[in-house]
C-alpha cells in the first residue's frame, strides 16, 4: 500500500514539475524555423564564421555532441535510461518540449556512452559533420532507433527533437 502512495507521489509532482517547467521554457523567436530545413539553413549561415561559446563547450564539441544524438538516432544510442523513463517521463518531457517549441536540458550533459566530442577537433569539421548528420537523417527513411531518454519516436517527432536540442545549444553560440 506504502509502494503505492509514494509511486502516486512521485507521479503528481513530476507532472506538476513538468508542468511548472513548460512556462520556465524560453518562447522567444528561434534561430531559424522549427523544422530540418531551417535548422540546416541556420548551420549554413555559420559556415566560415568565426564563432565563440558563452559557456560550457566550444563551437566545435556543441556540433559534435548535436551530430552524435542525430547519428545515434539511426545507428542507435550507446546506453538507454531505464525503460520505465523511457516509457513516462522521458515522453511526457519532449511532450512539453514539443507543444512549446523549445527544449531546455543542460547543455554540458554528454549523451550516456557516447564519444569523446574532440574529433572532428576543428569548428569548419564538426560542422560539416552536423550538416552531414542532418542531410542523412532527413533522407533516412528506416526504422529509427529508441531515444535514449524519449523512447519510441516518429521521424517527424524526431526531426522535432533534433531541431529543438540544436537550437538549445545555439543559444550559447555566438559569432566572435
Amino acid at each position: 500500500m506504502q509502494r503505492r502512495t509514494v509511486l502516486k507521489g512521485a507521479a503528481v509532482g513530476g507532472v506538476m514539475l513538468l508542468g511548472a517547467g513548460f512556462w520556465a521554457l524560453p518562447s522567444g523567436v528561434a534561430p531559424a524555423p522549427l523544422n530540418l530545413a531551417g535548422a540546416q539553413q541556420a548551420l549554413a549561415n555559420l559556415a566560415g564564421r568565426e564563432l565563440v561559446s558563452l559557456k560550457g563547450w566550444s563551437p566545435a564539441e556543441v556540433f559534435n555532441h548535436c551530430a552524435q544524438s542525430i547519428e545515434y538516432s539511426i545507428s542507435g544510442y550507446p546506453q538507454l535510461k531505464p525503460a520505465w523513463f523511457r516509457s513516462s517521463v522521458g515522453p511526457l518531457a519532449f511532450s512539453v518540449f514539443a507543444a512549446r517549441g523549445a527544449m531546455r536540458h543542460p547543455l554540458d550533459e554528454v549523451i550516456p556512452g557516447a564519444a569523446a566530442l574532440d574529433a572532428p577537433a576543428t569548428q569548419a569539421q564538426a560542422l560539416e559533420r552536423l550538416q552531414r548528420a542532418f542531410a542523412d537523417f532527413a533522407a533516412y527513411q528506416g526504422e529509427l532507433q529508441p531515444h535514449f531518454a524519449y523512447g519510441a519516436l516518429s521521424h517527424g517527432e524526431y526531426a522535432q527533437a533534433h531541431v529543438l536540442h540544436l537550437y538549445n545549444h545555439l543559444s550559447l553560440i555566438r559569432l566572435a
